[in-house]
Parts: structure tokens; sequence; C-alpha cells
């Protein structure tokens, strides 16, 4: 991340040609400068860039880049730790797990094979999620999603009213239904339209910091990374970054 600071100091604009996690990284280091960050998606979900609306084609996000049109969008922050898309933990932590550590399935379908993966084994755990230093609340169930963006996990639209630009959290929760409920409404999360499904919970702009843990230990991921394990705090850094992107609404 060092190279990216220098490169901003030097007035030049570090552009990231990886996946998420570098991307959310050099994002990150990045926040609150003057420099604007380019992205040529480069990685196996690029979530980031669908977002945003960068081609997933290294011609087209050239093409991005040169027109420079700019926006400026908010950075999650988790125990110390920033990222651009969503944070996750439950059963998340075991799916990307999984998804990380494969080989044998390529591409944006490594988090579908994860999950039925990480089915096998699961369990429900109890979450406590408190919002904006309020009383915590108690879910049982899959996972907690707390989104700065829309989509993770190579297209999955886990939280489709989330907003890049409105300094809020959007939170989903996956409550305690069977496991063949869970599995059957996966391919929804492709469309977003799995928060109209009965067991899902869904907070927009629920607020800009949280503070979650549970019942055992989990990983929180984000970016594709995990970044940090429970307890955890989040914060959102409102319009934090300058991002090289197509106008309109993030």
């Amino acid at each position: 991340m060092r190279e990216a600071r220098a490169a901003a100091e030097a007035g030049e604009v570090p552009v990231v040609m990886s996946g998420d996690g570098l991307i959310g990284q050099v994002g990150g280091a990045l926040a609150d400068t003057n420099s604007a960050m380019g992205i040529i998606p480069g990685g196996r979900g690029n979530d980031l860039a669908r977002v945003l609306g960068i081609p997933p084609d290294p011609a087209g996000a050239v093409e991005v880049l040169a027109a420079a049109d700019e926006r400026k969008i908010d950075v999650g922050e988790v125990n110390g730790h920033r990222f651009l898309c969503v944070a996750s933990f439950g059963f998340d932590s075991e799916a990307n797990r999984i998804a990380n550590e494969t080989r044998i399935v390529k591409g944006h379908l490594v988090y579908a094979y994860a999950a039925f993966r990480a089915m096998i084994a699961w369990r429900p755990a109890t979450f406590q999620v408190a919002l904006d230093g309020g009383e915590p609340t108690t879910y049982r169930g899959y996972s907690v999603a707390i989104a700065n963006s829309q989509a993770f996990g190579g297209g999955m639209f886990v939280a489709p009213h989330a907003k890049l630009d409105d300094g809020l959290f959007d939170i989903v929760v996956i409550d305690e239904i069977s496991k063949f409920r869970y599995l059957s409404n996966l391919p929804k999360v492709f469309k977003g339209t799995h928060v109209e499904e009965d067991g899902v919970i869904e907070l927009p702009g629920a607020g800009s910091s949280v503070a979650v843990s549970a019942d055992r230990q989990f990983g929180v991921y984000a970016d594709g990374e995990h970044l940090t394990d429970l307890p955890a705090t989040l914060r959102v850094l409102n319009r934090a970054l300058r991002v090289i992107a197509p106008p309109g609404p993030a």
C-alpha cells in the first residue's frame, strides 16, 4: 500500500488491476487523500467494479479510465481494517474460507460451490448486532452481512438496496431456516430478490456504526479476505474515497 500512497503523493493516479481484495486494501489506503483510484477488474469476484459499472474486460475498463469521470464513495472499517464492499460472518465465514482454499472450481461459481460445501457441517449461530451505540438485537440463524455496497461473492446482490455513498451500512440477516430452503433461495441472491423471502431480514440504511458478536468464534470476511475476528466494531468513512467510474448512482 506504500506504493499507492507514494503515487498519490506524487500527484499520480494509482490504478489497481486485481480482484476485490487488493482493490479494497488500496482503496482503504487512499481514503481521505486527494488521489482518485482507477480499477481494472482482474479477480474472481470483481464485485466493486460490477456495482460501479466498470466493464469486466480490460479494454472497456481502460476506456473508463480515459474518460476520467469520478465518484466519491464510502469506505468501511472493521476493527481498524478497511474494506469497500460487504463485511459478513457466520455461515459466510465458512463459505469464504472454502472459496479461498479451493482450486477445483474456477470463476464466480466458486462461491456457490463453497456455499454447498459449507452447508454440510453448518449449525445455526446466535448473533448480537448493536447499531450506532444502541442496545443489541439478538438474531439466530446463518449469517449477518454488513454492506457498504450491494454485491459480494461474484455477483451475489446480498444487499440490493445498499448505496456506496450514503454514509450508512445496510444489514442483511439470514434467519434460522431449513438447509433446503437456504440452498433453494441461493440463486435468488444473484438477482437480489432473496430479500423478499421469509427468513431474510433486511435493514436498509441501518446505521453508520455497528458492533457485532456471536455465540461462537467467526472470522469477519470482506472483499473476499479474512480481515479480523469477532467481536467487531464497524464504521463508515463517508465519501472518503475518489474512484474513477462511469457517472451515475452507486
